[in-house]
């Protein structure tokens, strides 16, 4: 075998011919458009890998592992809304110039982004239209349709520190979203003004909930200004459908409390 070198530990020569422009001649800005959403890709991969790490550590009740994995994921959501400003200086008429190459193609199509969706509990059946089963990736959203979520994981967590659950949520129906409990609410102020070390944990929590809102809106403003009211490619609802997570909080009880603390 060769030694082992940078490019081949990395599959660099694989890695940087996985961009293929579309358009005949290739329209300049083609290649950002597919490198920006082959990082997205990665990162989602990234952010899959650190919450299966991080529903561990709560089932476990490691709190300074959950803690050291939010800031991580934390700050790939900043990377995430930087890249955003890197999109945006892809003017709507350069868009225009190889969008009809994307034919069907479409962001909406992103098996990764939906797992990370229904792994931190906003599982939506309306999303699974945009999936078909012959999709790669359709049998693993299947699968985390049905699997619990970071916040169900989060709810062993707490009662690693004596917070009483409610037997419904602990029973509830996996494929459904998860939503606010008035009962965990309590349980979660209760522990932010006893255990310091645990409110770090919130903190970072929102955090990380503020930066996937950041996200969404900034993502929707991209495709406002790059396509305005049009369909996205593929015949994909385009804006409406992405306004419709917009401010919706993954960690709702972390938010419902802030005017009691």
């Amino acid at each position: 075998m060769p030694p082992l070198t940078y490019a081949n530990y990395l599959d660099l020569e694989k890695l940087l011919t996985l961009q293929r422009p579309r358009s005949t001649p290739p329209e300049h800005d083609e290649m950002l458009f597919i490198i920006i959403h082959q990082t997205y890709e990665l990162w989602f991969k990234q952010l899959l890998h650190e919450f299966e790490k991080i529903e561990k550590d709560f089932s476990g009740g490691d709190l300074f592992g959950a803690i050291h994995s939010f800031k991580r994921v934390r700050t790939i959501m900043k990377v995430l809304v930087a890249q955003i400003d890197i999109l945006e200086t892809m003017t709507p008429s350069s868009f225009s110039s190889f969008r009809d190459r994307l034919e069907t193609a479409s962001g909406f199509q992103s098996i990764q982004f939906r797992e990370v969706e229904f792994v931190l509990g906003y599982k939506r059946e309306s999303t699974l239209r945009y999936v078909k089963p012959d999709f790669p990736g359709a049998d693993r959203l299947q699968h985390r349709l049905h699997e619990r979520t970071v916040i169900d994981h989060f709810y062993d967590f707490l009662e690693t520190r004596g917070a009483k659950i409610p037997e419904e949520l602990k029973k509830r129906d996996l494929t459904q979203p998860n939503g606010p409990s008035e009962q965990v609410q309590h349980e979660i102020l209760k522990l932010y003004k006893s255990s310091p070390e645990v409110s770090i944990l919130f903190e970072l929590m929102t955090d990380f909930d503020e930066g996937l809102q950041e996200w969404r809106y900034r993502h929707i403003k991209l495709v406002e200004r790059t396509i305005g009211a049009k369909h996205g490619t593929g015949g994909s609802p385009g804006v409406p459908f992405l306004k419709e997570s917009l401010f919706r909080p993954i960690f709702p009880d972390l938010w419902a409390i802030r005017h009691e603390m």
